[in-house]
């Protein structure tokens, strides 16, 4: 049978659009995918990406929902770094990638594009309705440079073994960093008691250099007042970053707090009243997802705040009873050493010109070089 007689899609252009019960087959099961979270992005994504969404049917029920990114690089450098190479790099990026269609969510690491109901439809047939989905929203931007899937673990690759996916290459970048929490850990002390001795001194040292720093949570109006600051310092870390495809807008954060509420969360650190860091975290379900975080190179290095941000997300799943928090797939070995262990995920790639993606490959591996790093282990 045709899966397309059983099942059909729908591409919506804004959130208005969307079937009533769609939080309720979709959203519920990931906030990424929620109507809340997609208010937040028509508002204030990036100035280089549009977002259109897909609903899938079965008998005209709504058994399934994904998010569709399109990123512009006509006006963005992704590498960052005002050097030589990078200078090449964005020259090379722009000739092959003028723009990207993701299947998937490009501001966050992990499965984030998609949800359907198991119990309606089957994963192959679910991954068919995903491309043809994708291909048509092409039409929307006047078939992009490169379409993409985006952050699938290895178990879940099997599903793209078909013919439709013979021309993507296939492929792996740095791994997400994820923390299971233990269910004996009902405290930081807890978590601190199973690292072994040589990482529950630098734990401590790294608490001690706190003092005189003011560290509490943001409600909207606070998020409101901050915004300017809190811009300022993500951009002293984005900007310092090697590969970046976009930046936020400075609206973003009170975006999500208005619109996710309780389940988008902001940290402030504070010296002497002046807002020296801040870190996010997005709460979906039974995980912690961290987001963006900006903080003050100079007394980043003197406070060791990036390390203690890291140790208080850790807190702040340990003490809610969370079971993960998804750390992304940046800075690997500082986030192995407070227990976030790498899961590796993939992504397939395609270029619309035949040429260049028979090349796929090598010129995919000469713009992402491989990142060498050591996995500490800091469990007993």
């Amino acid at each position: 049978m045709n899966i397309f007689m059983a099942y059909h899609f729908k591409i919506f252009t804004t959130v208005s659009e969307f079937p009533d019960d769609w939080d309720f087959t979709v959203g519920r099961y990931n906030v990424m995918l929620s109507k809340s979270y997609f208010y937040t992005l028509e508002e204030s994504k990036p100035n280089n990406m549009e977002c259109v969404f897909a609903g899938f049917f079965g008998d005209n029920e709504l058994i399934g929902g994904a998010l569709i990114q399109y990123l512009s690089f006509s006006e963005h450098k992704t590498f960052q770094k005002n050097e030589i190479l990078c200078s090449i790099r964005n020259f090379i990026t722009k000739q092959f990638s003028r723009d990207l269609l993701i299947l998937g969510n490009n501001m966050l690491t992990g499965q984030n594009g998609f949800y359907f109901n198991p119990s309606k439809i089957t994963s192959e047939n679910a991954v068919l309705l995903l491309h043809e989905a994708l291909l048509e929203s092409q039409q929307l931007f006047g078939k992009p440079s490169l379409v993409s899937f985006k952050d699938y673990q290895r178990s879940f690759l099997k599903h793209f073994e078909t013919k439709n996916f013979e021309k993507y290459y296939r492929f792996s970048v740095q791994p997400n960093m994820i923390l299971n929490i233990r269910k004996e850990w009902r405290s930081m002390e807890d978590y601190s008691n199973d690292f072994s001795k040589k990482y529950r001194a630098r734990f401590k040292s790294a608490k001690k250099k706190l003092d005189g720093i003011q560290r509490f949570e943001l409600n909207l109006e606070q998020v409101k007042k901050y915004q300017q600051d809190m811009n300022l310092l993500y951009h002293n870390v984005a900007e310092n970053a090697p590969f970046n495809t976009f930046f936020l807008r400075e609206n973003h954060f009170e975006s999500m707090k208005f619109h996710l509420g309780h389940k988008f969360r902001v940290f402030g650190y504070f010296l002497e009243e002046k807002l020296i860091g801040f870190y996010t975290l997005i709460i979906n379900n039974k995980d912690v997802d961290t987001y963006f975080l900006g903080y003050d190179k100079e007394i980043q290095k003197e406070k060791q705040i990036y390390l203690n941000m890291l140790f208080d997300m850790a807190e702040f799943g340990i003490e809610n009873r969370f079971e993960r928090i998804i750390f992304g797939r940046t800075a690997l070995e500082i986030k192995s050493t407070i227990g976030a262990e790498p899961v590796e995920i993939f992504g397939l790639i395609r270029h619309k010109n035949k040429w260049i993606n028979f090349l796929m490959e090598k010129i995919f591996t000469s713009v992402n070089p491989k990142t060498d790093w050591i996995q500490r282990k800091p469990f007993k």
